[in-house]
């Protein structure tokens, strides 16, 4: 029975048998890598350069921006490697760091989308209060419990995890470290503590997700009761850009954690797991800058604004 100190690495699954398929995942990747970057990328100089973003709802989609590069990162560029290099290894530390990080992002960008859905919330059914509401220390106290709550998340599901021995080799069945394929490899009678975890966190998820919707019930009421067009399509503009990062967010990763056990084979939970770390935030800044044009304006003036300082 081989113990968790004797591993040195572990086994990812790689993305194709043959080597001109390793290849040509590659090349997929880096493609949709490079655009996750150049569209996060350009949402953080935008916000960071443009005084007219200097909002709560755009200090909230900086952040986003920031989780969503993270979460990319940390997945993605060791898979393209080892498809590049023909290998499937990662090392011990590199699997735990992997695990913390993903877990930190993943769980932060959630708790954040809740604070964007209370930020809209009393955008929208409380405008008079605003300001007193949402004010820029209110934001960055929201946002750093959001990220807060993420690294502790991360610490508890990364210490029990790692602190399992395995009984059943070290290959994950999966492109990047996670947490319920290590659980597999773990002894049967050694993995209920981090269950009990995932338990908490999918409570408090569950949580989270109650209040969006919560949210939104109010929102869509409040803009029912609107009695201009213009002031629907301003108040949709400003909604409708995070509901569909949410539920994209939701859908992808319920899919990937609920769906049925007869479905469920190697390449099949490998779809899934692009579907909901890799997609998401390639398409969010897609999803944000599509209705939104004081985003695509300062987007257009980003050079003069960060480099000629006009």
């Amino acid at each position: 029975m081989a113990n968790i100190s004797s591993v040195s690495e572990l086994l990812l699954l790689a993305f194709a048998d043959t080597r001109e398929l390793q290849l040509l995942h590659f090349a997929l990747f880096l493609g949709i890598y490079l655009a996750a970057l150049l569209g996060n990328g350009l949402i953080l100089s935008a916000v960071a350069c443009h005084h007219r973003l200097h909002t709560p709802m755009y200090f909230f989609l900086l952040n986003l921006a920031l989780l969503d590069l993270g979460c990319i990162s940390t997945t993605l560029p060791k898979a393209m490697a080892n498809a590049l290099w023909d290998t499937r290894a990662i090392s011990y530390q590199g699997c735990a760091a992997q695990v913390f990080l993903f877990v930190l992002l993943i769980a932060s960008e959630f708790y954040l989308l809740t604070v964007m859905a209370y930020d809209r919330y009393v955008a929208i059914c409380k405008p008079l209060h605003y300001r007193s509401l949402v004010g820029s220390r209110a934001c960055a106290q929201m946002a750093a419990a959001a990220w807060g709550s993420g690294f502790l998340n991360a610490v508890l599901h990364t210490a029990n995890t790692f602190s399992l021995p395995l009984c059943h080799g070290n290959a994950v069945d999966q492109f990047f470290c996670e947490i319920p394929h290590i659980l597999k490899l773990s002894c049967s009678d050694a993995y209920l503590r981090e269950v009990g975890a995932l338990v908490f966190s999918v409570s408090l998820t569950f949580g989270c997700f109650v209040f969006i919707v919560v949210s939104y019930v109010e929102i869509f009421r409040a803009v029912l009761r609107i009695p201009s067009e213009q002031g629907w399509h301003k108040a949709f503009s400003t909604c409708l850009p995070h509901l569909a990062v949410v539920c994209l967010f939701i859908s992808t990763g319920m899919f990937a954690y609920l769906k049925p056990p007869s479905i469920s084979s190697p390449s099949m939970d490998l779809v899934v797991a692009v579907l909901y770390s890799v997609v998401p935030p390639a398409l969010n800044p897609l999803i944000y800058s599509m209705r939104n044009q004081d985003l695509k304006d300062a987007v257009r003036k980003i050079h003069p604004l960060c480099f000629l300082g006009s």
